[in-house]
Order: C-alpha cells, then structure tokens, then sequence
C-alpha cells in the first residue's frame, strides 16, 4: 500500500501487508467477475434476467407473491431480499431509507487492452475533504475512486462523459498516475453515487425477516466502503444464510426459525461494521486544513498501523457442505 498527499503527491507512508499485518492481504476482484463466476455454478436455467422487482405485492399461507416490473408475478415460498440500498423488501418490511452521509463518490473501470502498467499495489490520495485511490483488478483493468464532501446528492446523471469530466477536475494537478488511470477509462464505466448506510439500532430496527422473506447484503445493512466490507459482507450473509436455511428447507420445517437464527447471528457482526465505516468515514473526509496537515504530518506517518486497524477482516463465517451431486 501507498499513501500519498494530493500537494505534490508526497509520499506520507508504503508498507507491504505481510510486513506490517502478517497474514492479511487485499484482493481486488471485478464485480462483474465474480457474478460470472458464481452464476456459472448454478444449473442452467436457474436465473431469470430482466426480471426487477417492483414490489411485494401480498403474503399468505401459500407464500410471497412478488409483483415484477414487467407485470409477471412469481409465488414463492422463500424470498430472499438480496435487491440493494434501494431495495423494494426493505421497504415493505418496513425498514427506512438509507441515510445520506455527506459524501459522494466516483468509481471508474479504466481499461488497458494492452496491459495494464501498475504493480499489485493499493494507492491512496489524501486530499481535504477529498481522497482517490486505485488498485489493478486484473492484467487490464485497473479500478479507481474519488470520495467528496457534498451538502446533498445533488441532480443524478448517467451521462459517462459528463460524470468523467466532473472527476477529473476534482483531482486537477493531483499525481499523475491517478489521473492517467481515470483517462484511460471508458465513459460508460464511470458512476457517481452518494455513499449512504443504515444503523441496525438494537431495539428500532425492524426484524431482518417475515414469514418467509429475509433481507441480505446491502438490503439489509447498507454500510459506507471505508472499511471495503460492503460486499465482503454480503458474501458472508450468503454462507451464514445458506447454513440456516438449507436443512429447514430439506426437512421441510418451518423456515421462519431458520432465518431468525440467521439474522440473531449476523447482526452482532454487521452493526458494529456499519457504525465502524461511518466512523472513520467521517474522520478521513476532514476538509480542515489544520487537521488535514496533523494527518499528513503526524497520523498517517507515525501512528497508523495497520494490523489493529484491519482486525474486522479476521472474521471466520465457517464452511458449507459440499451440496450433494444432481442427479
């Protein structure tokens, strides 16, 4: 990892993970990759595309009936609502949006059809009120991001050139290799999004199931990525869930319990990572320039360490059994 100031692109600290953190590591994957990867374990036909749902539209002693946008309707006896931040299933179960944090955010997929040029090396940029990074995902893609203070989100726009144009002047006379990286991205792989969470507050929050539908991944418990958990998260939710669920659905019991069980077992690890997020979330988008040269100057050089600042990563979801051969 390299951490630089945006002045100049001073180098503030470098260190490699197996030094300072022995066992730790950062694996930067393609989301779209990994999509890929796992769909293609699944038998064929078993996902059905272009099917958003736009709403619950009724539960009873059958199942769920899901209201699709394109106006099928699909009975179901277990609904999991893996559907996002802005996720309909929440919303029917009653759970408030998510919060706005003060912080939007870039992200691009810049694409080097020749081979990308950078060491497996995590690159941050420290700024005020403003920080960028990027990191290889794979010989020619090369991910990057830009997080900044803003009052409000702001009007909404999809339009790439617009959005990369934007980016590049919040960054202007930053180091050069981050730059280059955003130059290199196509305009179709640039987004801009408010970063936003969701405080599963003990005694507020509503319950993470009903019936026979639970929420999962950022339905759930939308966090800030200033942990990088987010989707680490999700996959974790995935294990826990399956590990539930699976033998009340092969036995035919009652899946309600099962996914009760579900929700007692991840909340204790998803609520202190969401306040977490925020947390440092909030400390690292200082716009102050007297804090901003304390960090520079003093925190990130000499009292950052990594290993206790990483110590969420050591988490054990446990295994699955290796489901049973179709026949």
């Amino acid at each position: 990892m390299r951490m630089r100031s945006s002045a100049g692109g001073r180098d503030l600290r470098e260190f490699s993970f197996e030094e300072e953190a022995p066992g730790q590591e950062v694996r930067a994957v393609e989301r779209g990759a990994l999509l890929a990867t796992m769909a293609s374990k699944l038998p064929p036909g078993a996902i059905s595309f272009s099917s958003k749902l736009k709403s619950v539209a009724g539960q009873g002693p059958d199942g769920t009936l899901l209201e699709l946008q394109d106006g099928r309707q699909l009975l179901s006896k277990v609904v999991l609502g893996c559907d996002g931040v802005n996720s309909p299933i929440a919303r029917w179960m009653g759970f408030s949006e998510p919060r706005y944090v003060g912080h939007m955010a870039f992200r691009g997929l810049a694409d080097y059809a020749g081979g990308q040029p950078f060491e497996s090396k995590v690159n941050y940029i420290y700024g005020r009120g403003v920080r960028a990074g990027f990191v290889p995902v794979s010989p020619t893609k090369v991910y990057w991001f830009i997080c900044f203070n803003s009052e409000t989100p702001g009007r909404k726009t999809t339009d790439g050139a617009a959005l990369k144009r934007e980016a590049l002047e919040l960054v202007r006379g930053w180091p050069d290799d981050l730059v280059a990286v955003m130059r290199s991205t196509p305009d179709d792989a640039v987004v801009k999004t408010p970063l936003v969470d969701r405080w599963l507050w003990p005694g507020l929050a509503p319950p993470a199931s009903r019936g026979g539908v639970v929420l999962v991944g950022d339905a759930w418990h939308p966090m800030t990525p200033n942990l990088g958990q987010g989707a680490c998260c999700a996959l974790e939710d995935a294990v826990v869930l399956a590990r539930h669920l699976a033998p009340a659905v092969l036995a035919g019991d009652d899946v309600g319990e099962a996914l009760r069980r579900y929700e007692s077992e991840r909340w204790g690890r998803v609520f202190p990572l969401t306040a977490r997020a925020g947390l440092v979330g909030a400390l690292v988008q200082w716009g102050n320039p007297v804090v901003c040269a304390a960090r520079d100057g003093v925190v990130i050089p000499r009292l950052v360490r990594l290993g206790p600042f990483l110590e969420h990563t050591n988490f054990e979801c446990g295994l699955l059994d290796p489901a049973a051969p179709s026949a």
